[in-house]
């Protein structure tokens, strides 16, 4: 492979990796935070470190396999940093390769930098367009009898669905990756729904045809089948119909469409208000989880345990939100930092594309030192490091529904052993989500220790400071205290 060929698209401006291979690993190493190929010799130890014994501290495993053989190599697969002999290593570019696909967001060819624009085509309509599957483009690329492709008021310029939709979720979904995600599996629920209706496109469908979607995102009445592919979920309908309200109102808004079949389709939202968060684990249900996390074997894999134990860590105790924990490439979360009085913080990126930083609790660091031992990184993070916090299995980052395994393995091992002395518990830890964790830290803070409302609401990253105070509502005890105190003179009736 020729590095120049390749394309830094993180740095402004953009620029192309150095023509030797040798010059290429360091800038890819230098720009990651982690060593991508790096060959060792005790000479070059000495170079780096001021004595054996802090290179000892600091690379044991080179130590240990430099006393038998003149050189090893150190080279980063899968997220993680492996120490082998010169022999055994892979081809510094196999490997410089593997680090420029799992980081494919950042690093692009530069045959792929640019996207062409189809005839009459815009750039960011192309651009927006790369990401959708070719089957979806394909059934997309109509306009039907309501798209106003000629009309000198439709200001997309567009001429059919596909760049309607690519502008849509450019404009009102890119900001954050999370959203995106979601608004595209709502796209495709509809779109997987007009097809087993036959109808389309969807500039084509009239009201009575949202209506009839609506219908049938309603919960399915027992033994009655639903061609809407969904997992169980109260929110779901109406997370489906606002981004069906906003596609639609967003076209209408911008002339693509004469007329919006979806006006009015989606009649006030809940109020966060009347939010009541009702799926928490008790405190000796969390601790059984905790028993367990702490005392599972490590098997033929610590680093695998460690992952665990960290993922579990994070959720248990920083309160994130599922997605949270997903790395970007594009904000470099989440990530963490370390104080100069040794204090760890975990930064993620929340809802609405909006930072957040979450001091993390002492007992998290040296669960987070060992999974970053074993990944071959310095126990505690660099500021200059962009190494995903947390790394999958067959490289580059775990994604939203490794995550969700990881804990849900938790909870349903846990389970197991409580389910003949407390079914009840066992049933609940088997119901149990990530967010479940979310849950349980907010009332730790609300309720547990009345921790003032505009500080836990920071710390949750709300929106609202009446979704924190929620908590506060689902706990009686303190109002139990109060009319049993109340009436404790009281005669029987």
């Amino acid at each position: 492979m020729n590095p120049a060929d390749w394309i830094d698209a993180g740095v402004a401006p953009p620029r192309r990796l150095p023509d030797s291979l040798e010059s290429a690993l360091a800038y890819v190493a230098d720009a990651l935070g982690h060593v991508v190929y790096m060959r060792w010799t005790l000479a070059a130890i000495k170079g780096r470190y001021a004595s054996l014994a802090e290179a000892k501290a600091a690379r044991p495993t080179i130590l240990r396999l430099l006393l038998d053989q003149p050189a090893v190599v150190e080279y980063w697969d899968r997220g993680r940093a492996r120490t082998v002999a010169v022999d055994a290593a892979p081809a510094p570019e196999a490997v410089l390769a593997r680090v420029l696909h799992a980081h494919r967001r950042r690093f692009k060819r530069a045959a792929d930098a640019a996207w062409p624009a189809r005839p009459g085509e815009s750039k960011d309509v192309a651009a927006a367009l790369v990401a959708m599957p070719s089957p979806l483009l394909a059934w997309l690329a109509r306009a039907g009898r309501f798209a106003a492709v000629t009309s000198a008021t439709n200001t997309l310029g567009v001429g059919d669905d596909a760049q309607a939709v690519a502008l849509f979720l450019r404009d009102r979904a890119s900001r954050s990756p999370h959203t995106l995600r979601a608004y595209r599996a709502e796209l495709r629920r509809l779109i997987a729904w007009c097809e087993a209706q036959e109808l389309g496109p969807l500039s084509d469908l009239t009201r009575h045809d949202l209506l009839a979607y609506r219908q049938a995102l309603r919960p399915a009445v027992a033994d009655t089948p639903s061609v809407v592919p969904r997992k169980p979920s109260d929110a779901m309908p109406a997370r489906a119909l606002a981004v069906v309200a906003s596609l639609f109102r967003y076209w209408t808004e911008t002339g693509y469409l004469s007329a919006n079949p979806a006006a009015g389709l989606v009649r006030g939202n809940r109020s966060r208000a009347n939010f009541a968060p009702q799926r928490m684990l008790p405190p000796a249900l969390l601790a059984a989880c905790d028993a367990w996390v702490a005392d599972a074997a490590t098997g033929d894999d610590a680093l695998v345990t460690a992952r665990r134990r960290a993922i579990w860590t994070l959720y248990r105790y920083a309160g994130v939100r599922l997605v949270e924990l997903v790395w970007s490439d594009e904000a470099q979360l989440p990530q963490l930092e370390v104080e100069d009085g040794g204090a760890w913080t975990l930064s993620v990126l929340g809802k609405g594309h909006k930072p957040r930083a979450i001091p993390l609790p002492a007992l998290c660091v040296p669960v987070l030192q060992t999974y970053r031992q074993l990944r071959g990184l310095p126990p505690q993070p660099s500021p200059y490091e962009h190494a995903a916090l947390i790394h999958g299995l067959k490289g580059g980052t775990l994604q939203g529904s490794g995550l969700y395994e990881e804990v849900k393995a938790i909870f349903l091992a846990a389970a197991a052993p409580l389910e003949p002395v407390d079914p009840a518990g066992a049933a609940a830890l088997r119901r149990a989500s990530p967010h479940w964790l979310r849950h349980a830290y907010a009332r730790t803070l609300v309720v547990d220790h009345q921790v003032p409302l505009p500080a836990a609401q920071a710390l949750l990253g709300h929106a609202s400071v009446q979704t924190t105070a929620a908590y506060a509502k689902t706990d009686l005890s303190q109002l139990r205290a109060l009319v049993d105190g109340a009436f404790a003179q009281t005669k029987q009736i």
